[in-house]
């Protein structure tokens, strides 16, 4: 996005104190990009105009903007109210009164795959890693960056379980691992070791850890315990990253692997999708919904599914029971009676 130098150094400074508070990446993107939108919407005569002369009516009006004319979902106006809340109430110190068209929320109904879908669609993956990927993600309930996210220490054998850290909340939690997953993660692993030990001898081996615990416990970010299970097929620097002291004496950013990007994982479900011949649309996160649907189908108690997937509120997880066998799809229809 072209910003002008008052805009960029405000935009530095957003993105200082969201690093600051160990704020996530994709956070910072979201918020920089709706305050940019913000700015340029208020522009006068060309002329870039500084928040602390826009308020409560500039704010809403914007808001409002979003739902009446842009027509977004009540989450991309959440997020943009987000955003907002965040620039004026901690950097901006200033309090701001909200009180725009909301945009409606929307009901819709989770697309589910069938298990007779998703035995014709994950074998339909080339990508061997991208093909592990979508069995845990549907095998486990993970989200796509929770998978993405996945380190060594993470994967339990003996319990058979997969521990996701600081998922959607920053909350910690174990999901089951399935049988079938447990041969293809134990070559991952394998793989990963033997990628790491090259990567160290090649003076990298970094990856990025919890600032806390990389305060804490820095050599942590080169051992094998730490590295992403499904790692990035190149090395790079991570911009936001602590500057490291190397024997050199040249201070430099940590040379890391990082994890595989979204991206990648959604292209290949997208194409296994279409050559098994599904026209429904599947995306990685159609395998969660999946995942919640065929446990209750199977008799699982709402509750255990939503520990199972990390919600915070049971209401969440209720939306399983439109899609599931035991709802309108186990209902006879009485057409069928005539």
């Amino acid at each position: 996005m072209p910003t002008s130098h008052k805009q960029g150094k405000l935009l530095d400074q957003v993105r200082e104190l969201i690093r600051t508070k160990h704020m996530a990446k994709s956070t910072e993107e979201a918020y920089t990009f709706w305050i940019y939108r913000f700015l340029h919407f208020h522009k006068r005569n060309g002329k870039w105009v500084h928040p602390n002369l826009l308020g409560n009516l500039q704010v809403n009006a914007f808001l409002s903007h979003l739902a009446i004319e842009r027509k977004v979902s009540a989450s991309t106006q959440n997020q943009a109210l987000s955003a907002l809340l965040f620039l004026y109430r901690m950097v901006l110190k200033k309090e701001v009164d909200f009180n725009a068209v909301r945009a409606k929320p929307s009901k819709t109904i989770p697309t589910v795959l069938s298990r007779e879908e998703l035995k014709s669609i994950i074998p339909n993956i080339n990508n061997r890693v991208h093909q592990l990927m979508a069995s845990v993600m549907y095998g486990s309930g993970l989200r796509v960056m929770e998978c993405c996210r996945l380190r060594v220490k993470d994967i339990d054998f003996s319990r058979s379980q997969i521990l996701v850290r600081q998922g959607k909340g920053g909350k910690d939690r174990a999901a089951p691992m399935p049988e079938l997953t447990s041969q293809g993660l134990r070559l991952q692993l394998d793989l990963v070791a033997s990628q790491h030990l090259k990567d160290i001898e090649a003076g990298a081996g970094w990856v990025h850890l919890p600032n806390a615990f990389a305060k804490k416990s820095p050599s942590a970010g080169r051992s094998l315990s730490w590295q992403y299970i499904f790692p990035s097929h190149r090395l790079s620097r991570d911009p936001r990253s602590v500057t490291h002291h190397h024997p050199a004496g040249l201070d430099s950013l940590q040379i890391r692997r990082h994890h595989l990007h979204a991206d990648g994982i959604q292209k290949s479900l997208r194409k296994a999708t279409q050559k098994a011949g599904i026209q429904k649309r599947v995306t990685c996160h159609t395998l969660r919904h999946s995942f919640a649907t065929h446990l209750l189908e199977d008799g699982y108690d709402i509750r255990t599914i939503q520990e199972l997937l990390g919600h915070n509120d049971v209401r969440t997880t209720m939306i399983y029971t439109h899609v599931a066998s035991t709802g309108a799809t186990g209902v006879k229809s009485p057409f069928d009676r005539l």
